[in-house]
């Protein structure tokens, strides 16, 4: 499993998220190892969305953004299920995103249940998480 941090995000959460997860995946044997990649230092920076969505197919791979408009357009929203690519939006509370330690934060809180579900549904699927939410929510398609 390849857990990639989209270029709207600080890629060193990928770098920092992949060494903890390394160490838990060891301790408890994983069926398969997981990885946390950055979108943007695996295929570079201004990548559009149709161009890295089907790059991910048959990758067993989830994404973690703060670009709802992936879910919103219609066309992007069905390359991730054509394609078998799992999506954890985070909803910031404005445009500008989420201060970097606030994305941190939650990334933490919600980290054992993308793990939790990772590890037991099959992509592709669509949870979304905003500042207040307590769990992972699931989305209609």
């Amino acid at each position: 499993m390849t857990i990639f941090i989209d270029e709207n995000m600080a890629p060193v959460l990928s770098e920092g998220f992949n060494l903890l997860q390394r160490h838990e995946s060891l301790k408890y044997r994983f069926k398969e190892p997981v990885e946390v990649k950055s979108l943007r230092t695996e295929f570079g920076q201004g990548m559009d969305d149709e161009e890295w969505i089907p790059k991910l197919r048959g990758m067993n791979a989830c994404v973690i953004t703060q670009d709802y408009n992936i879910h919103r357009t219609k066309h992007q929203r069905q390359l991730c299920k054509e394609h078998g690519v799992g999506m954890f939006y985070f909803r910031p509370p404005s445009k500008n995103g989420f201060l970097y330690w606030d994305m941190l934060t939650m990334m933490v809180k919600h980290w054992p249940e993308i793990m939790k579900t990772t590890s037991k549904q099959k992509p592709p699927f669509s949870y979304k998480v905003t500042s207040k939410s307590s769990k992972l929510e699931p989305m209609e398609d």
